[in-house]
């Protein structure tokens, strides 16, 4: 869902208020679910130059644009839930977005997106671990 959302935004260039309104008249989905979605919409909307800073970063010699949308917004979210949601496990928002982009992008999208997302993961966990060495000191 949050996909499709941020789609709409991205690629329609649609204010996120107003995705948000046509796809909740069309699209009727449990409070849960709906709040679910837009905390993660909202996050990426409001941390796009930092996630797609991350993503230049990871994806060399490719323009954010070159990049399909799918698996543009694929990553994104993703990146956000890296940097920005601590209780989600690395494992668990990397193979949710392999996954997610086997099914919706293109045959390769699922090694792409693992190749972005785990020295992404790699880089978080690297900077965690140099931070709580830190701490014991």
């Amino acid at each position: 869902m949050g996909l499709q959302i941020l789609f709409q935004v991205d690629v329609g260039e649609i204010p996120l208020d107003d995705t948000f309104k046509n796809f909740w008249r069309v699209d009727k989905v449990s409070p849960e679910i709906r709040d679910f979605a837009a905390h993660i919409c909202k996050g990426v909307v409001g941390n796009l130059k930092e996630v797609d800073s991350i993503v230049k970063k990871y994806t060399k010699n490719w323009e954010i644009g070159r990049i399909n949308n799918i698996d543009r917004n694929i990553l994104r979210i993703a990146i956000y839930e890296l940097l920005f949601c601590r209780d989600v496990p690395y494992k668990v928002v990397i193979n949710e977005a392999i996954e997610i982009g086997k099914k919706y992008g293109t045959l390769e999208s699922g090694k792409f997106i693992n190749g972005v997302l785990d020295g992404v993961a790699k880089e978080r966990r690297s900077k965690e671990h140099a931070v709580g060495s830190k701490q014991k000191e």
